[in-house]
């Protein structure tokens, strides 16, 4: 007899059972495929010729009255693959289930395998097909309540979600630190458990945008020393694909098992959540991004590098900004000028593989517009860019101001648009390029300059895009006016 799965919940936690196996039962009982043989050798004509794909499951040309009378009085799950009498691209399958004869057409792709033509699943096998339609068509059948009330549950599930539960300690601690660090990001580390801060005024000038209630987890992060189980206080979408789950596994949303005999659900690819695909859309955008399954850094999103290394700013951006600005700001033509690609590509590789350890000093790379290159790599390659899709109209908005005064007030309010990761990453950038077009005379890179080399690297334009000249006017001003900008 299977029992719940149970884990020692804390005395906070109203989540007791991790996994409520109602439906794994269920599917138990589910009824197997069984394969009706061939029981005479089919016509030698080409019509009639078993394809390549199919075993001694096909039965060749068949109408569907002929195929329900071989399956009458058959156990559900008894089945057979055939060619309907019209049939040109597809075959039919025939199979029994609840007592009647349900007929697919069926279509096999080298490479994709077998699958029907209004699903995305495929499969390496007619059994598997069946198989899996089986165990859906019973759980339509026998499991639709408890499919209905997974389908209407709220997002306030998650709270008491297996996934809060098993992963409490960790998320409680994560929020600590990143409450302290929007305390950090208003130049007051050091808070006492009872301190009267102002939270919402460092929030908001920490430019973290959160519910009521991550304002409220915040306030009691820092304002109580007691063990408060907390939300995390910043947002990043779960990166959800579909996946084949092997063994049994459940839904860290509802707890409830995750049926099917293949592609079952959801998985985050960065944190490892696991759902269906109904409660993958109910999902917050809380992802804690787990170090092993993030391969290297370059062409990861930001939020997940800043999140992973517990950082404000990647550390590729923050090695690469300390080596220009130790032995590059007066190099003529500083990131316009291109380094050797394969140098360049040995950096990407040792940033990936060994992190902040990764060796970039000049006895390494004596070549500083390797290092320069490696930073334009970075930025380029982030799924996500620099200025978002969402905040880049805002930009060219403000851009487009008729006073200077106006363009830095509507410059600051499109910035508080970005994410944390992404706002802080844009201040630091800005900042260090008005810190190289400070030694113009000596390396000939303006700001103006500076944003025609950057403007395909941190906006978000179109690829077939050729005049850039309103973006780089927008970035110019940025950078100009990034201490104004960025309070």
């Amino acid at each position: 007899m299977l029992r719940s799965v149970a884990v020692n919940a804390e005395p906070s936690s109203p989540m007791q059972k991790v996994w409520k196996p109602e439906l794994y039962k269920i599917q138990l009982e589910a009824p197997t495929p069984k394969l009706l043989h061939r029981t005479r050798p089919l016509p030698t004509n080409n019509t009639n010729a078993e394809p390549h794909c199919y075993g001694p499951e096909y039965h060749g040309v068949m109408g569907h009255i002929k195929a329900e009378q071989l399956l009458s009085n058959k156990q559900d799950g008894t089945y057979l693959l055939r060619r309907s009498p019209n049939a040109i691209d597809y075959f039919t399958l025939s199979v029994r289930f609840n007592k009647r004869t349900k007929h697919f057409k069926i279509y096999y792709q080298r490479g994709k395998g077998h699958y029907l033509l209004e699903q995305s699943k495929h499969y390496d096998t007619i059994h598997d097909l069946v198989a899996d339609g089986l165990v859906n068509f019973y759980m339509q059948l026998h499991a639709a309540p408890i499919i209905l009330q997974i389908n209407q549950q709220t997002r306030n599930c998650y709270q008491q979600s297996p996934y809060m539960t098993l992963n409490r300690r960790k998320l409680r601690a994560l929020s600590h630190e990143l409450g302290k660090s929007i305390v950090a990001a208003k130049g007051n580390c050091e808070v006492e458990p009872n301190a009267n801060a102002d939270i919402n005024s460092i929030i908001k000038n920490a430019n973290i945008t959160q519910s009521n209630e991550i304002l409220t987890a915040v306030k009691d992060n820092i304002n109580d020393a007691g063990d408060t189980i907390l939300p995390l206080v910043y947002e990043k979408a779960h990166t959800f694909k579909v996946h084949n789950f092997k063994g049994l596994n459940w839904c860290e949303f509802c707890a409830n098992f995750l049926w099917g005999f293949t592609a079952q659900g959801m998985k985050c690819e960065a944190c490892g959540f696991m759902a269906h695909f109904k409660c993958a859309e109910l999902v917050p955008a809380k992802c804690v991004p787990d170090m092993k399954r993030i391969r290297g850094v370059f062409g990861t999103d930001l939020t997940t590098v800043v999140q992973l290394y517990q950082s404000s700013v990647p550390f590729v951006v923050r090695r690469c900004v300390e080596e220009v600005e130790a032995r590059g700001m007066l190099q003529e033509g500083i990131y316009r000028v291109s380094g050797f690609a394969d140098e360049i590509d040995a950096l990407k590789l040792g940033l990936d593989r060994d992190g902040e350890k990764t060796d970039m000093s000049e006895g390494a790379y004596g070549n500083v517009n390797v290092i320069a290159g490696t930073l334009k790599l970075y930025l380029r390659l982030l799924p996500v860019p620099l200025i978002t899709f969402q905040a880049y109209p805002s930009f060219m908005q403000a851009a487009r101001s008729t006073s200077v005064a106006e363009q830095i007030r509507n410059m600051t309010e499109a910035a508080k648009r970005l994410p944390p990761a992404h706002y802080n990453c844009l201040k630091f950038m800005a900042e260090h390029l008005k810190k190289v077009a400070s030694h113009y005379a000596a390396n000939k890179m303006n700001e103006h300059n500076l944003a025609t080399v950057f403007a395909p690297t941190l906006i978000a334009t179109p690829q077939h895009m050729t005049n850039l000249t309103e973006e780089i006017f927008m970035l110019s001003t940025l950078i100009t006016n990034c201490g104004e900008i960025f309070v």
